[in-house]
């Protein structure tokens, strides 16, 4: 009797194990080549880039933006490049909000050219300032690369020493540099006229009386910006091999990603101190490796939505999420010093949420001890559990201090948006899920019947969306389609990307159509 149950479950098993066989065979030999050619490009990515260059900012002409803190530098960019206020730079009624350079596309008698909004300038060092000496720094970078300079002061209070303290320092500058006084805070011109005249004695030319928030006196000062322009030397916009990609670095605060902008471009990019909340609007930079153009963008730390009151603040957090959504691909930055917290789990859900490409760099690695093979599986383990919506991306243990492996997070890059931009051809797909309902039949219910999947296919990339045409939806669970996405990661190269997975019921004349055909 025993015998003929164990004979009786074989002849059941056996066909479904023989089944599973010839499907993972035939999986194999139709997906061999996208296997095969994934593995070469992902060895070759393993090794160390050959060449790589930052791409100046020299395709358009440069207008570098300066002035003593709070004389409406901002609101005057802003203005000017006709961004507005969500995607200019963040204006605020307070001394000390722009601190690193940041660039805005203009245009003005069909020149096209680039605003440099800086920080506050001060040449005495105050004991309540931050970051005086590193403004300085981006304030020089920003005259170096620039064609002219526009000089804001405040017409309402007039010429202060300070003014006259940045006005020495353009008449000393080492090359001939056209600098152009705009008084700032005249919105009644005619009646303001006179008491812009005190700022010649600047010694910088006429000064022309404006108003950046109404807009009066901007034509006449972009006017006599038009001459330095002209004469600039215009290069050809740098080229690539392939389209550039946006990477987006985010993370809490000061987990060092602005360290890290700089250790990938080589340069000082950003402002980096032990602060938290030192970046405020967001610095992008490109780079060219290997031919390939990646753009990075550095934002600002988000924190907890419960400790976020300054309204300075919400527009850094705002500009950091926007920047999330434009890319194509997010670093997501955290401290392997510490345990992961739930802002980390928070911005990975976020990520997932918008589709976007993630690769997990865990930071200050360099100053983690007691680091051997075991405990860097371990943290890889509890990093992985703690991001649970980002589980599929790559972890890669780096130090911008350092420079610890950093340079191998380009081919991290490179995979992960490959795979986000990855199509897979049906008849594979239709293989892969027929395989795991071999290993896993859908569920059942006693009152709607059984869940049945006709056939799969892929209507979209940048997430990857596959479509499952159904007889219900809601006969499949969502431990089911963990189950599906799972079995489809296991036998595809989705590593780094999100998958999006759309159940879709048969309409009830296709199944009637169906029906007439089968009998």
């Amino acid at each position: 009797m025993l015998i003929g149950l164990f004979a009786a479950r074989w002849c059941l098993v056996a066909p479904l194990q023989v089944g599973q066989h010839l499907a993972c065979e035939r999986r194999r030999v139709r997906v061999g080549a996208v296997e095969e050619d994934f593995l070469e490009r992902s060895a070759a990515k393993e090794a160390p880039p050959q060449k790589l260059r930052r791409v100046a900012r020299g395709a358009v002409p440069t207008v570098a933006v300066v002035g003593r803190p709070n004389v409406g530098k901002s609101t005057l960019v802003n203005r000017m490049c006709d961004a507005g206020t969500v995607n200019g730079a963040i204006v605020r009624d307070e001394p000390g909000v722009t601190r690193d350079r940041v660039y805005q596309r203009a245009t003005w008698g069909g020149r096209d050219f680039e605003m440099i909004d800086t920080g506050g300038l001060l040449f005495d060092d105050e004991a309540d300032a931050l970051f005086l000496e590193e403004i300085r720094e981006q304030a020089s970078l920003a005259l170096s690369e620039s064609c002219a300079a526009i000089l804001v002061v405040d017409g309402r209070e007039g010429p202060t020493r300070v003014d006259e303290e940045i006005g020495a320092f353009l008449r000393k500058w080492p090359r001939d540099l056209p600098v152009v006084v705009a008084v700032n805070k005249c919105e009644q011109v005619l009646t303001e006229a006179e008491g812009a005249a005190e700022f010649w004695r600047l010694g910088l030319g006429e000064p022309i009386a404006c108003s950046g928030v109404h807009g009066n006196g901007v034509a006449e000062v972009l006017d006599a910006l038009l001459p330095a322009i002209d004469g600039a030397t215009r290069r050809d916009a740098p080229r690539a091999e392939r389209a550039h990609v946006d990477v987006a670095i985010l993370g809490r605060p000061n987990v060092g990603k602005s360290c890290l902008l700089n250790r990938f471009l080589g340069v000082q990019r950003s402002i980096v101190s032990s602060i938290p909340g030192t970046t405020r609007d967001a610095v992008d930079e490109s780079v060219v490796v290997d031919g390939h153009l990646f753009k990075f963008v550095d934002t600002a730390g988000v924190r907890r939505k419960a400790r976020v009151r300054d309204p300075t603040e919400e527009a850094m957090v705002g500009r950091s999420l926007r920047a999330v959504r434009r890319a194509d691909l997010v670093l997501l930055v955290v401290d392997s010093t510490v345990e992961p917290t739930d802002q980390d789990a928070a911005l990975a859900e976020r990520i997932a949420a918008d589709g976007r490409a993630c690769v997990v760099l865990a930071n200050k690695w360099d100053i983690k001890q007691d680091k051997t093979e075991k405990s860097t599986r371990e943290v890889s383990k509890i990093l992985r559990e703690a991001l649970a919506p980002v589980a599929w991306a790559e972890i890669l243990f780096v130090s911008a201090l350092t420079g610890q492996r950093c340079l191998k997070v380009y081919a991290a890059i490179e995979r992960a948006v490959a795979n986000h931009r990855k199509r897979v051809e049906t008849a594979v797909l239709n293989e892969v899920v027929r395989d795991a309902l071999l290993w896993q039949p859908p569920p059942a219910s006693a009152s709607k019947g059984a869940a049945k999947i006709y056939f799969v296919s892929q209507p979209s990339v940048s997430p990857p969306t596959i479509v499952f045409m159904c007889n219900n939806p809601t006969l499949f669970t969502n431990n089911y389609k963990r189950y599906l996405e799972r079995k489809i990661r296991e036998s595809l190269p989705f590593e780094g990307t999100p998958i999006r997975l759309v159940f879709r019921g048969k309409r009830l004349r296709d199944e009637h159509r169906d029906r007439k055909r089968r009998r």
